[in-house]
């Protein structure tokens, strides 16, 4: 049974045909962002509506909840010293938790303006946090809280 719909003949050479999709779990209204930890060996990712961060762990094959409520948080990435740093829908930041489980907020506005609502995220290999920053967590209320854009779009700046 082929077991993915390719739509563009282009991308059938990406396919690798040994790979197999497999259902580790459901029970969230849509995901992303997931973050690895290999010295726990578990994964992270964030349950965006429901306003959670989920974990799996991968020796069990257990999910729970890792953190909430989240604040709508979307991306995640971890830093060089192993600690999570999430974007933050609601809250309009990143935020950083350390080892101890506590959460603090590494950025909350650029040249004076608040964030928008910080979409996806990466540290660099010289400890640098590169995000970006769309409108589509101050959009409505599905995946956090409405809300005027601050910083600059393509489309320009309001307010």
């Amino acid at each position: 049974m082929n077991e993915f719909e390719v739509l563009d003949p282009r991308f059938r050479k990406l396919i690798i045909g040994s790979a197999k999709l497999e259902r580790l779990w459901t029970g969230a209204r849509w995901v992303e962002g997931p973050a690895y930890f290999p010295a726990g060996r578990y994964l992270v990712f964030s349950d965006i509506p429901n306003d959670r961060i989920m974990r799996y762990d991968e020796t069990s094959g257990a999910v729970s909840v890792f953190r909430e409520p989240s604040g709508n948080a979307n991306g995640n990435t971890v830093d060089r010293e192993g600690r999570l740093v999430t974007c933050e829908h609601q809250g309009r930041r990143i935020a950083r938790t350390e080892h101890d489980g506590s959460v603090v907020a590494l950025a909350t506005q650029f040249e004076n303006k608040r964030l928008n609502s910080p979409n996806d995220i990466v540290v660099k290999s010289d400890s640098s946090v590169w995000f970006s920053d769309p409108t589509y967590g101050i959009d409505g209320e599905y995946e956090g809280d409405a809300a005027r854009r601050r910083q600059w779009t393509q489309n320009g700046m309001d307010g």
